[in-house]
């Protein structure tokens, strides 16, 4: 079995779902994390060349290849704008493709950065200077991967959840736990 988490940046994709593969005993894979390690680059090198289109290009190759490897895994997928390479996998019997969803002011509170080497940071005096730019671009990214992700059938809003909470409210929700013969 697959888990495909979708969701905006910042919503808690790597996080919850890290949780959530070891309280079910899933492998864990990070999109990001294996296009650093594909294109042997940073994220920001990666994100700096080519078009949108050849970037989502070479995650949907990476993302197809992770879902072809043998055991059951979750995956935190990047923010996708073109997915006709991974449409099939929302209907696919051994993925379920859950999109995390938060209020912006949720997201916002989790905003954090990283810098040219990958090494995420905060800095909560940068982001509230800055808080109705911030509040308006995850918005437009709500509104915008809302529509891209309208085929996925699975939703689950965090309402603000921790991630130890959304991990475990996943499992229940989706009767994902070992003990109950996943």
């Amino acid at each position: 079995m697959n888990i495909l988490l979708f969701g905006v940046s910042n919503v808690g994709k790597s996080v919850s779902g890290r949780l959530l593969a070891g309280l079910i005993g899933y492998s864990f894979y990070d999109l990001d994390e294996e296009v650093k390690n594909d294109q042997n680059t940073t994220l920001e090198e990666f994100v700096s060349t080519g078009t949108l289109l050849e970037r989502d290009a070479v995650r949907c190759r990476i993302l197809n290849h992770l879902v072809c490897m043998n055991g059951n895994k979750v995956i935190a997928v990047t923010p996708l704008s073109y997915i006709k390479d991974i449409r099939h996998l929302f209907s696919s019997p051994d993925v379920l493709c859950i999109e995390l969803m938060d209020s912006a002011e949720n997201i916002f509170d989790r905003l954090v950065f990283s810098d040219e080497n990958d090494v995420i940071y905060k800095d909560d005096d940068y982001k509230n200077r800055h808080r109705d730019h911030y509040l308006g671009e995850i918005q437009a990214d709500i509104d915008w991967y809302g529509s891209v992700y309208s085929d996925i059938r699975n939703r689950f809003h965090l309402s603000g959840m921790t991630p130890q909470e959304a991990a475990a409210a996943l499992a229940d929700w989706f009767h994902l736990r070992e003990d109950k013969g996943v």
